[in-house]
């Protein structure tokens, strides 16, 4: 069976960090404007490091949960038929073990130059403006998607969801395209798993509702049962 399972915060809130924006409309107290968009890198980069910054230090407070190692059991079994696509800018996936995981909005930990568009693995600040390690420039950005900006290897996510046997959500409120249209793309049959009901829940075969903690595992037993 191919799976293609799309996680979004919700799956990573559980681990204690904030979703993208609270209920008002904010993201960590910044309107995401201000914060997230390619124009307000070049109106204030040192807001927008700095922002940035902060996110990336605070991935060393937080540790995976149960739904991210149930779905590296399920990998274990399925192998390259499972395929994670995160919208998640976090490496928690990774730090539970899962290997075949793709970050459509980008990666915290990674830095851009944006002077010789090499990448590079990055753990610490970027608004003290660090050297690029390939050609010294200083020029790296956060390696992650913003409003505006075209999400990454769209076309390998197309693919997958073509051939899948089995589209599963969680934890995502299915308003951010494109990745609200998977449910669409997708050939097989769906299945979300939410604490609260999507913007496209009615898209699905089938909807759980509940923590990932406790919905993901469940299903992973099941499937493996």
């Amino acid at each position: 069976m191919r799976i293609v399972v799309l996680t979004g915060a919700g799956i990573s809130a559980e681990s204690g960090l904030t979703t993208f924006r609270d209920s008002g409309g904010l993201w960590e107290g910044h309107d995401p404007m201000q914060v997230a968009t390619p124009e307000a890198y070049a109106d204030d980069p040192g807001l927008v490091q700095r922002f940035y910054d902060a996110r990336r230090a605070a991935l060393s407070q937080v540790e995976p949960n149960a739904a991210h190692h149930a779905l590296v059991r399920l990998e274990d079994a399925l192998g390259d038929d499972l395929l994670v696509v995160t919208q998640n800018v976090d490496d928690l996936h990774e730090q539970a073990g899962s290997r075949r995981v793709h970050h459509i909005h980008g990666r915290l930990r990674s830095a851009w130059c944006t002077r010789c568009d090499e990448r590079h693995d990055w753990h610490g600040p970027l608004a003290d403006g660090p050297a690029c390690p390939a050609c010294g420039a200083s020029g790296l950005r956060p390696d992650v998607v913003w409003f505006g900006e075209i999400p990454y290897g769209m076309d390998l996510v197309e693919q997958a969801l073509d051939e899948c046997d089995l589209f599963v959500s969680i934890g995502t409120s299915g308003v951010v395209y494109p990745a609200a249209a998977f449910v669409h793309w997708a050939r097989g049959a769906t299945l979300e798993l939410n604490l609260e009901p999507s913007a496209g829940a009615t898209d699905f075969a089938e909807s759980r509702r509940g923590p990932a903690t406790r919905l993901v595992p469940e299903w992973v037993d099941e499937l493996l049962a």
